[in-house]
């Protein structure tokens, strides 16, 4: 290797490196060109070649090796005939302002529905839309693409590679990369790098099983919204109804740049020198702080060696970070009860400091204290917020629409900021976030009980690895100034959050078939379900509906609140219903109350919840394409 950009590459060498030599390798010295690669299951090659790379037909491709390692691939579809798509087809693959699909087979009842034509259709779509945005006319445009673990990602890597080219645009493979890093691409300025690139795309499908995958892109503007992800696809299909075979030959003859990049080195490089400036440019802030990972075999592995351990934090006891597109450990998800369970429990097992937790593609985190505390959904706004409070006194902190009361309390009667609770979605919230600075609410922080946290200081990107920074810093700027060393600095940051006492969510499914619906879209039928439900509640002297409200219907009473709103994808009513504590705690008054007055409160907070459910239950009872079952079960449970 020579400078900053690969060099050397040989295909048929890398074809023989083994899946545990990799594992070994990537967790305590990793391999750049490694990076590229994927752990497969069963002690399979790391590099699968696909039908149209198979090793004995590598003569039919040119490589150019320079010192950027570029090389053109003059590689085929890897389909030789092309299954009929229409426009739907494509459409289902939105979500949100992701496309997500099945990658691979594996699981009943889910058959592929994102093969490699349709990839290859909507990375030229996506190279259409840059080129149209950007209206190029001095040079030639470039993507770069990364992706997390999954077990598609190199077959679905080399299909964008093919995709992007066609639509006569030069790529930059970063190989394994978190989401925020390949944002982070199209702002770097560093020709060494390829960078800044003119587009990014993410191969990832977050949380989701193995068999799925999916796409998020991004330019210099940020991540692409709900309105482009749709024109996209639309693109996307009208591409593919032109694929026929002679089209698939012609393409066989059309050639792609392709350039590998370890962008990677320079995306840490600059998490590094965030926490050394915050802690007045100490070289390692962190040394002697014990911090354990846990990165669910997912793409954040990276941050244990490559943040942690340059900044003199011990990291022994970090687990799962090889990748494997399997997920053989636990769901690389932040909300998810087991995976919080596995961190808590590296955490108290080394007695370290700090536990870190993310998701697979490290758009999202979560912490653990030394005692075990969890710093996740409403605990985790309360800290960001916290810690950005202390710097922009008075901001304006935006949030979901699921986050608690208490939280609302603990941000403005605490910190003294201002609670704007908007709509569920990452996407959601940061635009609101930047739609109130563009009208002069001054508001630095945009975060979801999710674990998606954007700051304006960093171009208001969702990235969970940025997140754990803020909290690092904090840690080191303590211990700088004499404030405190250990994770009880953090935890003395949200002393006084009110926490409820039941808080559950329950998932009311539509049935799309059912003749209530008369052909209407679930999303009608939804609507009718919260109007009701809103006109029904307004007669009720129990109940108050809340007044500023951005999604769905939130409604007070019998000492908590429900959150009845219909899903942004799915044919489901969610119902939130949260309890809060009847009386405010501290530490010494805890130590006076007997377990009798917590089993009466806990009692007491249940049947609260009870009433609440059996509400909705009330009013939605005349509603037979809505299964109930949840809130039956509920409402029986006392």
């Amino acid at each position: 290797m020579e400078g900053k950009v690969f060099q050397n590459f040989n295909v048929v060498q890398s074809c023989y490196r083994q899946n545990k030599q990799f594992k070994t390798r990537y967790q305590r010295e990793p391999d750049l060109f490694m990076s590229t690669l994927l752990p497969c299951p069963r002690e399979k090659m790391a590099f699968n070649l696909n039908s149209s790379m198979r090793a004995h037909t590598l003569s039919k491709y040119q490589f150019v090796l320079s010192k950027q390692r570029t090389f053109y691939c003059n590689a085929t579809s890897s389909s030789a005939t092309v299954p009929s798509l229409d426009k739907n087809d494509f459409l289902k693959l939105q979500n949100g302002s992701d496309i997500r699909g099945v990658a691979v087979t594996g699981v009943e009842g889910e058959p592929v529905s994102l093969p490699e034509p349709v990839t290859e259709a909507i990375a030229a779509a996506f190279g259409q839309w840059l080129l149209h945005k950007k209206k190029a006319e001095s040079r030639r445009l470039r993507v770069s693409v990364g992706h997390d673990s999954r077990i598609s990602a190199q077959t679905l890597l080399e299909a964008v590679s093919r995709g992007l080219g066609v639509s006569g645009l030069d790529v930059v493979q970063f190989g394994l990369a978190s989401t925020p890093a390949m944002f982070n691409s199209t702002l770097t300025e560093d020709e060494s790098f390829l960078c800044p690139a003119d587009g990014a795309i993410m191969i990832t499908a977050s949380h989701l099983p193995y068999n799925r995958n999916g796409f998020k892109f991004f330019t210099s503007d940020g991540g692409l919204g709900k309105v482009d992800i749709k024109n996209i696809l639309e693109r996307a299909a009208d591409i593919y109804k032109k694929l026929s075979d002679e089209n698939l030959r012609k393409s066989q003859r059309e050639s792609s740049s392709i350039t590998k990049v370890d962008y990677m080195s320079v995306y840490t490089s600059g998490l590094v020198k965030a926490v050394r400036k915050a802690a007045g440019d100490l070289e390692k802030p962190l040394e002697g702080f014990h911090i354990v990972v846990d990165a669910g075999n997912g793409a954040g592995g990276f941050f244990a060696a490559k943040v942690l351990e340059p900044l003199g934090a011990i990291t022994s006891g970090s687990q799962f970070l090889e990748p494997d597109g399997m997920f053989p450990n636990h769901i690389p998800n932040p909300e998810d009860k087991a995976a919080m369970e596995a961190i808590t429990k590296a955490v108290l097992d080394n007695k370290a400091d700090l536990g870190i937790i993310f998701d697979t593609d490290v758009d999202r985190s979560a912490a653990v204290d030394s005692s075990g505390r969890e710093f996740n959904r409403n605990r985790l706004i309360a800290l960001l917020s916290a810690i950005v409070l202390e710097e922009h006194p008075g901001t304006t902190i935006v949030t979901d629409s699921v986050t608690s009361d208490g939280l609302t309390s603990f941000i403005e009667k605490k910190l003294g900021g201002k609670h704007h609770r908007f709509k569920r979605g990452y996407k959601n919230v940061i635009d609101e976030a930047i739609r109130l600075n563009s009208v002069g609410e001054e508001s630095h922080l945009a975060i979801e009980t999710s674990g998606h946290g954007a700051l304006k200081e960093n171009h208001w990107l969702d990235d969970g690895a940025y997140l754990m920074v803020k909290i690092l810093n904090k840690l080191a700027a303590a211990r700088a100034a004499g404030q405190g060393s250990g994770s009880k600095v953090l935890t003395d940051l949200v002393e006084g959050l009110e926490e409820p006492k039941v808080a559950l969510e329950l998932r009311l499914k539509i049935d799309k078939n059912h003749p209530d619906l008369e052909g209407s879209d679930f999303r009608e039928y939804g609507e009718k379900v919260l109007q009701h439900v809103s006109n029904s509640i307004e007669t009720n002297p129990n109940l108050i509906i809340a007044p500023v409200n951005y999604e769905g219907i939130r409604v007070s009473g019998f000492g908590g609140w429900f959150l009845l709103r219909l899903s942004l994808h799915d044919p489901v009513l969610p119902l939130n219903i949260e309890v809060n504590i009847c009386i405010k705690l501290n530490l010494v008054s805890v130590s006076k109350l007997s377990l009798e007055f917590f089993n009466w409160t806990q009692a007491q907070s249940e049947d609260d919840a009870v009433k609440l459910g059996l509400v909705v239950a009330t009013t939605v009872k005349e509603f037979n394409a809505l299964d109930t079952c949840a809130l039956s079960n509920l409402t029986h449970s006392s």
